[in-house]
């Protein structure tokens, strides 16, 4: 890990950018394969390929969150056959990955909506969020049947029903409170969020937690993606004024 050694650990600009949380829109995938001729699903293999190395590389890093975008609630509308492998490929990971994750400390959980997911995925993804729950290195955080505008609108119904209940005063409600009623709620909001493929938008991701967060937008594709990458994202992070509406 030379290249971490060098360009992140010893960053002098560390301390004045710390960073928890990274967050990744993983894009790409498709473009990937059909640039070789090859099915969808192949680039979404290849893909779960970078997922490893990206873990890794954060759990070296001493990052303590990383969420990736790994399937939005918009994702339902593809064809019935790419959508059959996405969850295929769920299974298999969350069949054969969690133990390494496991005996390398690192923590997973899920946001999103579980109301779409077959039975046989929520159970996997209950059976790995309490194998893990205890690891500290890193918390790995997949957004599953996720969209941020109904992330909100999940959190606001959760308050109107406090209210409703008499468990909690409308004039209570503050940033705070709303915070903690998101999928998100006990993880600190991102600081640097990550898009591949050359595309800059958020589609729907982290909306609320991206308030002050730091974009980075990378042209390469997600299964292309390396190491080398995310350090190429970071160091642009660590590059940045983050004033948080603040004057210098």
């Amino acid at each position: 890990m030379l290249l971490v050694d060098n360009k992140i650990e010893n960053n002098a600009e560390q301390s004045k950018n710390p960073l928890r949380h990274i967050a990744i829109i993983m894009d790409g995938n498709g473009r990937w394969a059909k640039s070789r001729r090859l099915p969808k699903f192949a680039g979404h293999k290849k893909g779960a390929d970078a997922v490893r190395g990206v873990v890794e590389t954060c759990a070296n890093m001493d990052v303590k969150y990383l969420t990736l975008y790994a399937f939005s609630s918009e994702n339902w509308k593809r064809p019935v056959e790419e959508v059959n492998d996405l969850m295929g490929l769920l299974k298999i990971y969350l069949t054969k990955e969690i133990e390494e994750l496991h005996q390398k400390n690192i923590k997973i959980s899920f946001i999103g909506s579980r109301e779409r997911l077959s039975k046989n995925i929520i159970r996997l993804l209950e059976d790995a969020e309490e194998k893990t729950r205890k690891n500290k290195k890193l918390e790995l955080i997949l957004a599953l049947n996720y969209g941020g505008q109904e992330e909100i609108v999940h959190a606001a119904r959760c308050l109107a029903k406090k209210v409703e209940m008499g468990e909690l005063d409308i004039e209570n409600i503050d940033e705070k409170q709303f915070s903690r009623s998101l999928y998100t709620g006990d993880i600190p909001e991102p600081d640097l969020i990550i898009r591949t493929s050359g595309e800059q938008r958020l589609s729907n991701f982290m909306l609320w937690q991206a308030a002050y967060a730091e974009f980075v937008f990378q042209d390469v594709l997600w299964p292309d993606y390396t190491e080398q990458s995310l350090c190429s994202a970071i160091d642009e992070y660590h590059k940045r004024d983050r004033r948080y509406g603040a004057r210098p």
